[in-house]
């Protein structure tokens, strides 16, 4: 897809995320800008802001290199957030850019923001779950979007036959992500043995299992 393309879509899935709700993002600032001082001790909700401020808090060149793998299952993600981008503290707004090879797929996870993912390249089978145990997918291919809602558990699965690319857009400076399995299964301390087992309906040996595979390295 042509770059011009990209960008105009982009431009546009930021302003919808931010022309949000009171109570459906990160809170509205108060000043015109708060570039994030991501070196002090000082912790709030958010990062307090510094005064040198250059162009470069503003700018990231990230997304256009190839993202780091940073999950088990091989999605190369780079995310370009708060922590990378100090000028979006307090703006509420964020992005990430990711490659999903032919088998492997994220796993599923609820992050603290809303979600609007942009495909690039490719065909992705994409869902989410409502508190309803409701199951809302769809198959989505290059130049089409989908959203998933705040806090709901969704999932990304390219069944397509290569690697496909799209670029994420997030109500939130700093969305983060939680692996359901890894958190369940590969939390320090661990969640006790009988909580999972009667959680899932299996046994210890099964737990046992599972938690091999997700055990801090």
């Amino acid at each position: 897809m042509a770059g011009g393309g990209v960008a105009v879509m982009m431009v546009v899935m930021m302003i919808t995320l931010s022309g949000r709700g009171v109570s459906a993002g990160d809170p509205d600032m108060l000043q015109d800008l708060c570039v994030a001082d991501l070196t002090s001790p000082v912790k709030v909700n958010g990062f307090p802001c510094k005064s040198n401020i250059t162009a470069d808090d503003f700018f990231f060149n990230g997304l256009a290199k190839p993202g780091a793998t940073n999950n088990t299952l091989g999605s190369l993600v780079t995310g370009a957030n708060v922590q990378r981008v100090p000028g979006l503290n307090t703006l509420g707004v964020s992005s990430h850019a990711s490659t999903t090879p032919r088998r492997p797929q994220p796993a599923p996870h609820p992050p603290r923001a809303t979600e609007v993912v942009f495909v690039l390249e490719g065909v992705l089978d994409v869902g989410f779950i409502t508190t309803a145990n409701v199951l809302i997918s769809k198959s989505i291919k290059q130049g089409e979007i989908f959203v998933f809602p705040r806090g709901l558990v969704h999932f990304q699965k390219n069944n397509g036959k290569s690697p496909a690319a799209v670029i994420a857009a997030f109500n939130s400076q700093l969305p983060g992500t939680q692996s359901l399995a890894v958190t369940l299964f590969g939390a320090t301390p661990p969640v006790p043995d009988n909580v999972l087992t009667k959680a899932f309906q299996i046994g210890t040996k099964e737990v046992e299992k599972i938690k091999s595979k997700f055990a801090p390295k």
